[in-house]
C-alpha cells in the first residue's frame, strides 16, 4: 500500500493536473460557493476489505469537487442506493465529505486517480497512474468489480504486473461476466452507474443489484 498523501500530492499526468485544477478554479454555478478538491481522490472503505470495486476516474464536479470517491454526483447516488441495498453502506446517499457515510466490507477506488477532461484518460496516463491501483490491489481482495469496461481492461494489466496469472476466459468484458485469475481473485464485470447507463436504462437498480449481490456473495 501507499501512504495517501504521496497519492495526494501526485503531479505526474501534465494534463490531468492542469484539467483538474482548471474545473476546481472555474466551478460549476451550482457549486460556486463551494471549495473544490482539484487533487487525485484517494480510495473510499477498508482497504483490506475482501470486495473491491473499480471505476474509471473522478467525475470533474463529483469527487473532484468533494475529495471522495463517486460522492456529489449522479453515478454516486446510484452506487450507494444499491450498496446501503445491499447492507454495505449505513445510508443511501453520499453528498459531500462529510456526510456521516460509512461503508461495510467493500473499498471504492478507480483506475485513474485525476479527474480527466471527457472522462477519457489517455492510454500513457492510465500507465503512469497505474502504480497506485497497482498497490491497493496488492492488498489482496477477494473478489473485484469492475465498473465498465476500461477499468476491467486495467485491473487484468495489473493482475499481470502482480503475478496473478491470466484471466480464466471468459476474459472479455460484459455486465454479469465472471472470470478468475489463475492465482487471484475473482472478477465481476458491470456496467458503470454512469448517467449515460442509468438514464437510457442500459443499467438499471436490479441489474446493478444483481451484480453487487453476486459479488458480495462471492467474496464472503
Amino acid at each position: 500500500m501507499f501512504e495517501v498523501r504521496d497519492l495526494i500530492d501526485c503531479r505526474a499526468c501534465p494534463r490531468l493536473v492542469h484539467w483538474r485544477e482548471s474545473v476546481a478554479s472555474a466551478k460549476r454555478a451550482a457549486f460556486a460557493d463551494q471549495d473544490y478538491w482539484g487533487r487525485p481522490v484517494p480510495g473510499l472503505g477498508d482497504p483490506d476489505a475482501p470486495l473491491f470495486l473499480v471505476g474509471l476516474a473522478p467525475a470533474a464536479h463529483g469527487a473532484n469537487r468533494t475529495g471522495r470517491m463517486f460522492t456529489g454526483d449522479r453515478s454516486g447516488d446510484f452506487l450507494f442506493s444499491s450498496l446501503h441495498r445491499l447492507g454495505m453502506a449505513n445510508q443511501p446517499t453520499s453528498i459531500d465529505f462529510d456526510d456521516g457515510l460509512e461503508l461495510t466490507g467493500v473499498y471504492i477506488t478507480s483506475a485513474v486517480k485525476c479527474a480527466p477532461p471527457a472522462n477519457k484518460p489517455t492510454a500513457i496516463e492510465q500507465d503512469t497512474c497505474g502504480r497506485w491501483l497497482a498497490a491497493e490491489l496488492d492488498r489482496g481482495p477477494r473478489v473485484i468489480v469492475a465498473l465498465g469496461g476500461l477499468a476491467f481492461g486495467r485491473v487484468v494489466r495489473m493482475g499481470a504486473q502482480l503475478g496473478w496469472g491470466p484471466p480464466v476466459q471468459p476474459a472479455k468484458f460484459g455486465h454479469g461476466v465472471r472470470t478468475r485469475f489463475e492465482t487471484g481473485p475473482e472478477m465481476f464485470g458491470c456496467y458503470h452507474p454512469s448517467q449515460q447507463n442509468t438514464f437510457t436504462g442500459r443499467l438499471t437498480p436490479d441489474m446493478f443489484d444483481s451484480v453487487l449481490g453476486d459479488a458480495l456473495l462471492a467474496a464472503r
